[in-house]
């Protein structure tokens, strides 16, 4: 039986892959198995980190809108803020909320005060209703 030659084929398939971790030094961007391997770690890696990042942006977020909220308003908290945000059915993401506090504080100030008076009247509304309601018979009625 004749020897068969490989040809140009398996030769540019590992030259293509040789060329993803051109940066890396030594064995790892030399020899085709421990190119897979690294690129393989590459891969992972890059995928793990970018849900880290995630994680880490709405941290800082989050540390931003608190920061700010605290130093006018002992009281208030950031979790009382998006809280009340729930409550009155306004859909800010913290990475708006967070441009707001670095670009006008008194934007947010704003923003929660109204948020506030807002919640506050209504609770002592839904107090008084309540109250009525509970006249003595001892049955809640939902009008």
């Amino acid at each position: 039986m004749t020897r068969t030659k490989r040809g140009y084929i398996a030769r540019r398939r590992r030259t293509k892959s040789r060329l993803f971790v051109s940066s890396f030094r030594g064995a790892h961007s030399k020899l085709t198995r421990t190119i897979t391997q690294q690129k393989i770690r590459a891969l992972v890696s890059a995928h793990r980190d970018r849900d880290k990042q995630k994680r880490n942006f709405r941290r800082l977020w989050i540390t931003r809108i608190n920061a700010v909220i605290r130093e006018r308003v002992v009281s208030y908290s950031y979790s009382k803020l998006i809280h009340d945000l729930y409550k009155r059915q306004l859909l800010f993401n913290r990475k708006i909320l967070a441009q707001i506090t670095i670009a006008s504080r008194n934007c947010l100030y704003i923003i929660s005060n109204e948020i506030k008076k807002e919640v506050e009247y209504t609770g002592i509304i839904v107090n008084r209703v309540a109250r009525r309601m509970n006249s003595g018979k001892g049955e809640w009625k939902l009008l």
